[in-house]
């Protein structure tokens, strides 16, 4: 490991986790399976070999499943609060470990150290949130026809509930999944993206210690580092009640076939595409950050990163001449240092997807403003730093119809605010969206039936990043899957109606006669 790195403690950080130099990639409780071939994981930000990791085959995987299904049994008859103080305990752990997990994260994925340890701040959140749910699991009492009876709903878990995520964000969301996949008195199974699996490992063994010292045994909480051929398992697998995946579109669509084929139920969180638009009645300074963080933090590799800005024709010079200024101010290098705004993409096919995607804006007649380039030299021997790039473009476009992993911004004028709507929703994706402008009448038409058809749309705020409070998720091509906060346990449970006759007779509804 290099100089540089060790200063940052990376070799304590993988200790204090567990992480070893060789691992074991599949864990049940405590207990470890690892019958497949052996990966590694190299770091985006200097490109040294962090740790190797014997993964699971398909031995492993029923091994774990068989676990998970005795384990159900078993945790779902612990009353809901006695499962949210698991929880509860799980938030804990991860304040002991935020900074160690944190950096781990920021190391392995790549994002800056701040946005590593905000993540595990997330994670922290989410706990806490399912905590005070797993004493409001409630239903509905609603009245009777029939005399003498009473009817109401209740929500009962569903089993095991598999969760597939993606590197960018490699333990948020598996922690928003299973702290509200636990309150509501399901098991988890965690099939982790390969690019960042030593973050998964590092997750488990924390979630080992809360499950050893309440004296729970294997298959409440699982991980399998694996690859795609065992996340196809999950998916085709009636044993699995709940497939959550985090991905692309294009698995994505197989996934809700796959499941939806045996009539399992599925949370989709795809691909985004998502814009800013900047009214003439924006304040310019508020906007530019807003825009800024948005296009270039997490290096472009956010579900919710700003792909499109939406400029009203008065202020577009001002917008474009502001931003290119700000661009020319960013240090691009090892996110662990905090002075850096940028860090590297996760792998150099990411970098290659980058320079194809400038290739293509080019070809149909984008202007940069702003050129893209792979860096080279010192600091940058991984090979994975890029340059954030600004391009004036048609909201037509090919390459902007499509989603790309990577910061580059596009500008795009209009000149009314129908207009901008219009150009924000012709696009088939539909996560996160919107608008600046101390214009309320924009801002409510933004807003309304007429407004933006995203799963999130914001005023005076950016598109990047969201509350644990709300339910997260997008339309159309963003698969319609909701996470994390509002009502979502909802997705984790089935929901059942019970009618109760407390008379002596037997009343028919809709009056009708079986005398015998």
């Amino acid at each position: 490991m290099s100089k540089k790195v060790k200063d940052f403690g990376i070799e304590k950080t993988l200790r204090n986790l567990g992480i070893k130099e060789e691992n074991k990639g599949t864990s049940s409780g405590g207990k470890y399976f690892a019958s497949g071939k052996t990966i590694e994981s190299y770091s985006p930000v200097d490109g040294n070999l962090i740790a190797k990791i014997k993964t699971s085959g398909a031995s492993d995987y029923d091994k774990v499943i068989e676990a998970a299904e005795k384990a159900f049994k078993e945790f779902r008859l612990i009353p809901a609060p006695k499962r949210g103080e698991i929880v509860r305990q799980l938030g804990q752990k991860l304040r002991t470990y935020k900074d160690d997990l944190g950096k781990l994260v920021s190391y392995e994925m790549g994002k800056s150290l701040q946005e590593g340890l905000g993540e595990v701040q997330e994670m922290i959140d989410i706990c806490d949130f399912a905590v005070g749910v797993s004493r409001q699991l409630h239903g509905y009492t609603m009245h009777s026809e029939r005399p003498g009876h009473r009817m109401y709903e209740q929500y009962h878990p569903l089993g095991v509930v598999g969760i597939i995520t993606a590197f960018n964000f490699p333990v948020a969301v598996w922690a928003w999944n299973t702290a509200l996949a636990w309150i509501c008195g399901n098991v988890t199974i965690w099939k982790p993206s390969e690019k960042t699996p030593l973050c998964a490992l590092a997750c488990q063994n924390i979630m080992n210690e809360v499950l050893k010292e309440n004296g729970i045994g294997e298959g409440i909480s699982s991980v399998l580092v694996a690859d795609h051929e065992i996340g196809q398992k999950l998916v085709d697998d009636k044993r699995v009640s709940l497939v959550s995946f985090t991905g692309s579109t294009r698995v994505g669509r197989m996934v809700s076939s796959k499941v939806a084929e045996r009539f399992g139920k599925s949370i989709l969180e795809l691909g985004g595409n998502n814009a800013i638009i900047i009214s003439k009645d924006a304040d310019i300074d508020m906007s530019i950050i807003g825009a800024v963080f948005g296009a270039v933090g997490t290096a472009g590799q956010r579900c919710t990163s700003t792909r499109r800005l939406i400029i009203h024709e008065e202020v577009y010079e001002e917008v474009k001449n502001r931003l290119v200024k700000a661009y020319g101010q960013l240090k691009i290098g090892n996110p662990l240092d905090e002075k850096n705004h940028v860090g590297p993409l996760i792998d150099t096919a990411a970098v290659t997807q980058y320079e194809e995607s400038i290739r293509k804006c080019k070809e149909e007649g984008g202007n940069f403003v702003v050129e893209g380039e792979v860096l080279n030299g010192k600091g940058y021997e991984s090979g994975c730093y890029v340059k954030p790039c600004i391009a004036e473009v048609q909201n037509s476009y090919e390459i902007v119809q499509h989603e790309t992993f990577a910061p580059i911004l596009y500008l795009i004028k209009y000149g009314t605010l129908d207009e901008a709507i219009s150009i924000q929703n012709d696009v088939p994706q539909g996560l996160s969206s919107a608008i600046m402008t101390q214009n309320l009448r924009e801002a409510e038409l933004f807003l309304s039936h007429a407004g933006s058809d995203c799963g999130i749309a914001n005023v005076n705020i950016g598109t990047s990043g969201a509350e644990i409070g709300g339910a997260f998720g997008g339309e159309k091509e963003t698969g319609g899957g909701r996470e994390s906060g509002s009502d979502v346990w909802k997705y984790y449970m089935r929901r059942q109606t019970n009618t109760i006759n407390y008379t002596a007779s037997l009343p028919l509804a809709q009056g009708i006669k079986f005398d015998l």
